[in-house]
């Protein structure tokens, strides 16, 4: 028997080269070449046009709002921008036990009073499915279920039953009868998601892909996958932990980097509709930090929703030449300019302490405004003297040690004074002009300035 001829697939394009090289010669990414069997050409693959398509003048198009409906979950409608669209494609990825397919089962539940829906697995038979629902309290649905791998039977199945909204668990598991290589490769991965994706633009069906992730914790599969669906939903979290993010990273119909929080319970995800209360330690009755040192309640900016959430610092003595940065839920590099700025420009110097900071929660946070924050807790732990109870702070600290603005502050504001805080230091670029009630506003311009008024409160 003739040995199949194989190729090599970057899982970044898509290119493709007879033997493997270290790079790809398409789009110069390193290390991104999988072997996959070489496909024969097929003719008449795709249906050619005999007349050309027509076309439209933008200003001419009639521009209307997307309508949408509810999933019955409202923290993951939150991060869906509003719900569900028709003929949408929503591409959900995680890591293995986090609860992906709990959550769709829950809002595949509540649809299904109102909504024709249908769930296919690849991974699980339908009496696994069952039992889950019954696990998690679902009770009597009227959710079709399928366990099925081809797409070809997949889509013959939404043909006949025309479901409002069908999830697909998992789109790695799929395979087309059309290409040779094995389910989850990167011919098959990208090829399946292209139907299903045509099949939701033309039949209006809401489409729901599960994706499975490396162990880098990004969606395994070809990056075309990402280009090819409306919206990418990261499921975030420790699996030891009962608390459960999910953050947008593409939305075509809404805001990116939305968060919804969860809490894994006994009857599945619930919504938490506090989740500033999750990042914030009860070091005292009130939870408003400022207890200890090394502690400093900052605002974040999660798409649409400020949260709070407490940065903690751990400065101690080294005892090894090269002293540690360790940062935990914040940008590692980061950590050594703002250690390099203290010195600098506040006379701060680290050089011979080890720095471990940390946000609290498990939640990761990448704005730079979460600078002066993390620099307030790194100087309170230093000192060892706590921060004035009730502060709120954020801003991003420039090189020359200047404090900018952060984007929405009067929002970050209002979230603090809701919350019960009583002093926010910022940037005073975003002073209020009205005055915030039961708000007391340090406005600062430099962190030497902050730092100074920090150490007159006490």
């Amino acid at each position: 028997m003739a040995k199949q001829k194989t190729i090599y697939s970057c899982t970044e394009c898509g290119g493709t080269s007879p033997k493997w090289q270290g790079q790809c010669l398409q789009c110069n990414a390193w290390n991104t070449l999988v072997e996959a069997v070489a496909e024969a050409p097929t003719a008449h693959r795709y249906q050619s046009l005999t007349q050309a398509a027509p076309v439209q003048v933008l200003a001419e198009i009639e521009a209307q709002d997307v309508a949408r409906f509810p999933t019955g979950i409202e923290e993951f409608d939150r991060v869906l921008g509003g719900g569900l669209v028709a003929g949408g494609v929503v591409l959900i990825g995680g890591d293995p036990g986090i609860g992906k397919s709990t959550l769709l089962l829950q809002a595949l539940a509540h649809m299904s009073a109102q909504r024709r829906v249908l769930y296919i697995s690849g991974e699980e038979s339908a009496a696994q499915i069952a039992l889950r629902a019954q696990r998690l309290g679902l009770g009597r649905t009227n959710m079709q279920v399928q366990a099925e791998i081809q797409l070809e039977k997949i889509q013959a199945s939404l043909s006949a039953h025309t479901p409002e909204v069908v999830v697909i668990d998992s789109i790695q598991t799929l395979y087309s009868e059309q290409l040779q290589s094995a389910p989850g490769s990167v011919a098959q991965v990208r090829e399946c998601a292209a139907q299903l994706t045509r099949i939701a633009k033309q039949s209006g069906i809401t489409v729901i892909l599960v994706g499975h992730v490396t162990k880098e914790g990004a969606l395994a599969g070809p990056r075309v996958l990402e280009h090819i669906v409306d919206t990418v939903l990261y499921f975030e979290g420790d699996t030891h932990s009962s608390f459960r993010l999910i953050r947008a990273f593409k939305n075509r119909f809404g805001a990116v980097n939305e968060l919804g929080v969860f809490a894994m319970t006994e009857r599945g995800l619930k919504g938490v509709s506090n989740p500033s209360a999750l990042f914030l330690s009860q070091h005292g009755e009130d939870g408003k930090g400022g207890t200890v040192p090394g502690s400093a309640v900052l605002v974040t900016q999660e798409g649409t929703r400020p949260l709070l959430v407490e940065i903690q610092a751990l400065v101690d003595s080294s005892h090894v030449p090269s002293p540690r940065r360790l940062s935990v839920g914040l940008e590692q590099t980061r950590l050594a300019m703002l250690l390099a700025v203290l010195h600098r420009h506040a006379g701060v110097a680290c050089f011979d302490q080890d720095v471990f900071i940390n946000a609290v929660g498990g939640v990761k946070i990448t704005e730079p405004a979460a600078d002066l924050a993390v620099m307030l807790a790194i100087v309170s732990s230093f000192r060892n003297k706590p921060l004035p109870r009730g502060l709120i702070v954020f801003g991003e600290v420039g090189l020359a040690g200047e404090i900018r603005p952060a984007p929405r502050g009067q929002e970050r504001l209002k979230e603090a004074a809701k919350l019960g805080f009583s002093i926010a230091l910022i940037p005073k670029a975003n002073a209020p002009k009205q005055k915030i009630e039961g708000l007391e506003i340090w406005p600062v311009d430099r962190i030497d300035a902050a730092l100074e008024r920090v150490r007159n409160a006490h």
